[in-house]
């Protein structure tokens, strides 16, 4: 791979985190499950990509986020926001805020426009984020960071590319059965190793048993554990709705005979690549999102599906076209790169049909004119 070197202090940092991998390995009778490898390159403690000191959005990290594209996709979910919850006080909790841009647009937009917050929460696992996001917030009293979630929750929920960020065991089918991935260490370096796995992992496959040899997988079991925590939440908090961006596809898409790989990324330095082994705690690893898998989750958990939509057909519905317009083109500096990212965030071609829009309710009605654009149906 032609990737950018990383600095000598990096790479004493993944050798490190390469030895609690090794470490752990090790103890686990040589091998452990890709999702627990992912776990400890994502998250262990001061080592993991995001538990690390190191830049993560942005031009100078290793991806960017719709957020950091542009202040209007914080505009419009306020927008948001403001409407479906204007019969009461305006409460907000977001997983993993990042560098906090996505907060503080929210917030800005609705001071702008006179609504009050009487709180935002944010439920953030990296203490190096959490920093970052406690700075760049500081003026706006209400946000209060939370080592958890709270066990009752009444209001708009936001978790914008965090399912995708969730561990995922990794599955692979070998002469007619489906055995579990995982890494052992082989010649001295960190390799795939396939085993036998529950046959309860690959039952969230839809036809399994037709998919050919040779087929990489992911499931989604963290997920949906995540999708039933927050329907637990929103019932004990009275009424709410959880707004879910992330790329992914349903389930009938996700597990299409071509896609015999999976859907694995990797993100270092803005190059994307599929070696997840690759510089441990230096590179971010995602995998796509079963949107099928997280409804039904949500649904089996007393939620509603209130919408599932792309990006575009939410951000539309929502009122992005009412703020674009409020900007004008007299001034081309300014307008064109507004234009211009309001095109990368909508476009079919870019990120505006390849992340959706999964959208959950308990007794919190949606606007009818999202129906129009609601893609329930493929689910």
């Amino acid at each position: 791979m032609s990737l950018p070197e990383p600095s000598a202090d990096a790479h004493a940092a993944s050798r490190a985190l390469e030895r609690l991998i090794r470490e752990a390995i090790r103890e686990n009778n040589d091998w452990i499950p890709f999702s627990r490898y992912m776990e400890l390159a994502l998250y262990a403690k001061d080592l993991g990509y995001y538990a690390g000191g190191s830049a993560k959005l942005g031009k100078d990290g290793d991806f960017t986020t719709a957020p950091e594209i542009t202040p209007l996709f914080g505009g419009t979910l306020a927008l948001f926001a403001a409407e479906v919850f204007a019969a009461q006080p305006l409460r907000l909790l977001e997983f993993g805020a990042g560098t906090g841009k996505l907060a503080g647009d929210l917030l800005q937009a609705l001071v702008l426009r006179g609504v009050t917050v009487a709180s935002y929460q944010i439920v953030e696992l990296s203490a190096e984020l959490r920093a970052r996001q406690q700075l760049a917030l500081a003026h706006y009293p209400q946000v209060e960071w939370l080592d958890a979630p709270p066990v009752a929750f009444g209001g708009l929920v936001i978790a914008n590319e965090v399912l995708d960020a969730m561990p995922v065991p990794l599955l692979a089918r070998h002469a007619g059965r489906w055995l579990e991935r995982g890494v052992t260490v082989d010649d001295e370096r960190l390799a795939f190793a396939d085993r036998e796995c529950s046959q309860a992992l690959a039952a969230q496959i839809p036809e399994a048993e037709q998919l050919p040899d040779g087929y990489v997988t992911e499931v989604h079991i963290q997920q949906a554990g995540f999708m039933r925590m927050l329907a637990d939440m929103l019932r004990a908090g009275g009424s709410g709705m959880a707004v879910l961006i992330d790329y992914g596809f349903p389930a009938h898409e996700y597990y299409l005979p071509q896609r015999a790989q999976g859907t694995l990324m990797c993100h270092y330095r803005h190059h994307a690549h599929g070696d997840p082994l690759y510089l441990p705690g230096l590179q971010d690893i995602t995998a796509h999102v079963d949107f099928t898998e997280m409804a039904r989750a949500g649904l089996g958990a007393g939620l509603e599906l209130a919408a599932y939509l792309s990006q575009a057909g939410f951000l539309l519905s929502a009122g992005l076209p009412g703020l674009l317009q409020a900007e004008s083109p007299e001034n081309p500096k300014r307008w064109l790169p507004i234009a211009n990212a309001v095109q990368k965030l909508t476009s079919p071609a870019e990120m505006g049909e390849l992340f959706k829009v999964l959208l959950l309710s308990h007794q919190v009605d949606l606007p009818k004119r999202f129906r129009l654009q609601d893609r329930s149906h493929r689910l």
